[in-house]
């Protein structure tokens, strides 16, 4: 446990590092989709997917 929450801090942190550098490169990505991964198998997955549902919901019901 403390293995992976020590990985997900460490992609975390280099995610937000390679997103403020505004160069996006192949390694970056996969680090983002490992951050991913990591993030889908913790006990935050469903508070993430419930925030995005409902960012989904209210900006489905704006109108132009």
């Amino acid at each position: 446990m403390v293995v992976s929450i020590s990985l997900l801090l460490l992609l975390a942190i280099l995610a937000v590092v390679f997103l403020r550098n505004g160069g996006l490169r192949l390694s970056h990505a996969l680090v983002c989709v490992l951050l991913g991964f990591h993030l889908a198998s913790t006990s935050m997955a469903p508070t993430i997917h419930d925030g995005l549902a409902a960012t989904t919901d209210v900006v489905s019901s704006l109108r132009p």
